[in-house]
C-alpha cells in the first residue's frame, strides 16, 4: 500500500481509530529497541530478576513446586512426553493473546530451533489433554516434565521472551534439570557454598540423574552463571574445575547439550 493511500485510509477510518494504530506501531517500535538493548544481559540473571516479584514458589530459581507429586519422581514414565509410532515426540501447546506479533514470532522460533535438532514437534493444541500453556506471568519458570492436562509455563513480557530463555523453560518443560545439578557435577564445578545465601543453599543441590553418557557441558543452556544466588556481587558461587576459566556462563541462544 502506497504511503498515499495509506493517509487515505486513516482519514476515512476517522481520528478516533487511527490513533490507537498510531499508538501500537510505537509500542511494537520500543518493544524492538529494548530488546536490541538487553540483548547482552545471560539468561541466569534475565531469569533471577524477572522473577524477584513471584508469588510461586520455585525451585532452583525457575522450577515450580510440584503441588501433585515429589519432583524426584519426574523420570518416570508418566512424566515424559510421548513418542509416536513414526519416532517423533509430539507437544501440544497455546500462546496466550497478551503477547504481541513479535513476542509470539520469537516464541515459534526458539520452539523451531528444536525441530532442525531433536525428534520434538511443538504443534498448536487441538484437543489434546496434556499441553503446554505459555503465558504472561510473574517471571520465568516451568514445571518439569510433563504434568498432565493444562501445564503453565511462564513467559513475562518485561524479562522472558528472549530465545534463549524461552529454551530455557521449554527444557524443563520437557523434563530437564539445570546442568550443575547434575549427579557428577562434582566432577567439574566447585560449589562455593560460603558464597551462597544459606537459606538458597537447597537450590544446589545435587540430584540422581541419568546423564546419558553425555559429557558436562559448562556452555549449556541450562547451566546456571557463575554468581547464580551469590550472597555479594563479584563473588562466585559456582567454579569450573580444574580450570576456573573455563565458560560456564550460556549466552543467548545457546543450543542444550542434548540437542546437537
Amino acid at each position: 500500500m502506497t504511503p498515499s493511500a495509506s493517509l487515505l485510509l486513516l482519514l476515512l477510518l476517522g481520528l478516533s481509530q487511527a490513533l490507537p494504530l498510531q499508538e501500537e506501531g510505537i509500542e511494537e517500535e520500543e518493544e524492538e529497541e529494548e530488546v536490541d538493548e538487553e540483548d547482552t544481559v545471560d539468561i541466569t540473571t534475565r531469569i533471577l530478576t524477572s522473577n524477584i516479584a513471584t508469588d510461586e514458589i520455585l525451585l532452583e530459581g525457575d522450577l515450580v513446586v510440584p503441588k501433585t507429586r515429589n519432583a524426584m519422581k519426574c523420570w518416570s514414565q508418566s512424566c515424559l512426553w510421548k513418542k509416536g509410532s513414526n519416532g517423533l515426540v509430539t507437544v501440544p501447546f497455546t500462546t496466550s493473546s497478551q503477547f504481541t506479533s513479535l513476542e509470539r514470532q520469537k516464541i515459534t522460533n526458539a520452539m523451531n530451533a528444536f525441530h532442525s535438532k531433536t525428534c520434538l514437534r511443538f504443534v498448536p493444541r487441538r484437543n489434546q489433554y496434556d499441553y503446554i500453556s505459555i503465558e504472561n506471568k510473574g517471571g520465568c519458570y516451568s514445571s518439569l516434565g510433563r504434568t498432565g492436562g493444562r501445564q503453565v509455563l511462564s513467559l513475562n513480557r518485561r524479562g522472558c521472551v528472549y530465545h534463549g530463555t524461552i529454551q530455557h523453560e521449554i527444557n524443563h518443560a520437557l523434563g530437564f534439570k539445570h546442568e550443575q545439578t547434575r549427579s557428577d557435577r562434582d566432577s567439574h564445578v566447585r560449589i562455593n557454598w560460603q558464597n551462597i545465601n544459606p537459606q538458597m543453599a537447597y537450590n544446589f543441590k545435587r540430584h540422581d540423574t541419568n546423564n546419558l553418557n553425555t559429557p558436562y557441558d559448562y556452555t549449556s543452556i541450562m547451566h546456571y552463571g557463575k554468581t547464580a544466588f551469590s550472597i555479594q556481587r563479584g563473588r562466585d558461587s559456582i567454579t569450573p574445575i580444574p580450570n576456573p576459566q573455563r565458560p560456564d556462563r550460556p549466552e543467548e541462544g545457546a543450543c542444550p547439550a542434548w540437542t546437537s
